[in-house]
């Protein structure tokens, strides 16, 4: 069986899906590879130290077959993002595994050498004294290392909902807070009243509890220095991890996941020469989604006006779902052809900041990221395609 397949096939099946339905590609970098879907499948490939390709793939099933309203726009974002946030972690978990096994076998590999090593400089010496020198006895670690399933579970859950909290705290709270007391600072909103004998704790939540502003134009203006600020933070916390040699790896597949995509939008052969040649810069790409997400935030978030701090971040939470499918629709429709200046404009900012979250790969992490696009393609269980490659092949 052919590891990958042939340039005719492929351009078979671009050319039946173009026909039956818009085959819409997408993807993730994960540590030393990357992770392809297509509308039916996913695929997952990575790069073993030894040179190797390691692959998995799956079916994806089709929630949208089952419940029809899940295609409704806006609602179809939100079920798509789940989706693809379920899949990320999979491919995740399935990246480190395979980093975990490299860096297990080289560690084994070291031990055996130097085992080897020594068991060499005792059988070839002849200093009369080596049989007389002291010895150290080291015993093997008989510490069990059964994993526990449920300890990896309850890990894995506690990870993601510390991840939310963070993020929560980082993206929402901490820029709503920040802004109030700039208005404060600047007298652009009301001064807490504050009781001469109040502790230094009353003091703050005083500052940060409530939000006095007197007119609905001091409301957008708020919430567009919100909006800055929480940019300001996401842009900070990107820049930062792009010094990070293992992040600036990952930013490496970003760019070949992307330059993969667009070879296949184009209609070219999956290659690497092919692929090198294509942008790093995806209208559709995560980076693009989260800043299109932080623009609606900014507008959706302008007719939110209640005074009470807690009021505006459980509403502000409430409406994430909300903002998030309008961002979907906003990514998927800017990156049609015939999309206006108006949606181009939005996606703009994600484009800009991709020049960080993607870096240029080389030809080793482009084959990476084509193979897992071929292995995602061959399980399209399109009838129509099925019964046509059939005979091309």
């Amino acid at each position: 069986m052919k590891k990958q397949m042939s340039s005719r096939k492929l351009r078979f099946l671009h050319t039946v899906f173009a026909m039956e339905r818009d085959l819409i590609v997408g993807g993730q970098a994960v540590m030393e590879g990357v992770m392809m879907r297509t509308p039916s499948a996913y695929a997952i490939a990575c790069r073993r130290q030894d040179g190797s390709i390691v692959t998995t793939a799956e079916t994806l099933p089709k929630w949208s077959d089952k419940y029809k309203w899940l295609n409704t726009p806006v609602l179809r974002g939100g079920a798509t993002l789940i989706q693809s946030m379920a899949l990320g972690v999979k491919a995740l978990n399935f990246s480190a595994r395979i980093y975990e096994e490299d860096i297990k076998a080289q560690e084994e590999a070291e031990k055996a050498k130097a085992a080897e090593t020594q068991l060499a400089y005792a059988d070839g010496t002849d200093d009369e004294n080596f049989t007389k020198a002291p010895v150290k006895v080291v015993m093997p670690d008989e510490t069990p290392r059964k994993q526990n399933k449920m300890g990896q579970s309850a890990s894995a859950v506690g990870s993601i909902i510390f991840a939310l909290g963070f993020n929560i705290l980082l993206f929402i709270v901490a820029p709503l807070v920040l802004t109030n007391l700039l208005f404060i600072s600047f007298g652009w909103a009301g001064s807490p009243v504050i009781a001469e004998d109040a502790s230094w704790w009353q003091t703050a939540m005083a500052y940060v509890w409530k939000i006095k502003l007197d007119s609905f134009g001091s409301w957008i203006g708020f919430n567009l220095i919100d909006g800055i600020i929480r940019m300001i933070f996401f842009i900070i916390m990107i820049f930062s991890m792009s010094f990070l040699k293992d992040i600036r790896r990952v930013f490496e597949y970003h760019g070949a996941e992307h330059k993969t995509v667009f070879t296949w939008e184009k209609g070219l052969d999956l290659t690497p020469a092919n692929a090198t040649t294509q942008s790093r810069q995806h209208p559709r790409c995560g980076t693009s989604f989260l800043m299109v997400v932080m623009l609606i935030a900014i507008v959706l978030f302008s007719v939110i006006n209640f005074e009470a701090m807690w009021l505006n971040l459980v509403v502000r939470i409430a409406l994430m779902p909300l903002v998030a499918g309008l961002a979907y629709e906003v990514i998927r429709y800017a990156a049609k052809k015939e999309s206006g200046a108006i949606f181009k404009l939005m996606t703009k900012p994600g484009l800009w900041l991709q020049n960080i979250t993607t870096q240029e790969p080389d030809e080793e992490q482009l084959e990476v990221a084509i193979k897992a696009l071929d292995e995602s393609l061959k399980l399209e269980p399109d009838p129509v395609v099925g019964r046509q490659l059939a005979a091309v092949s």
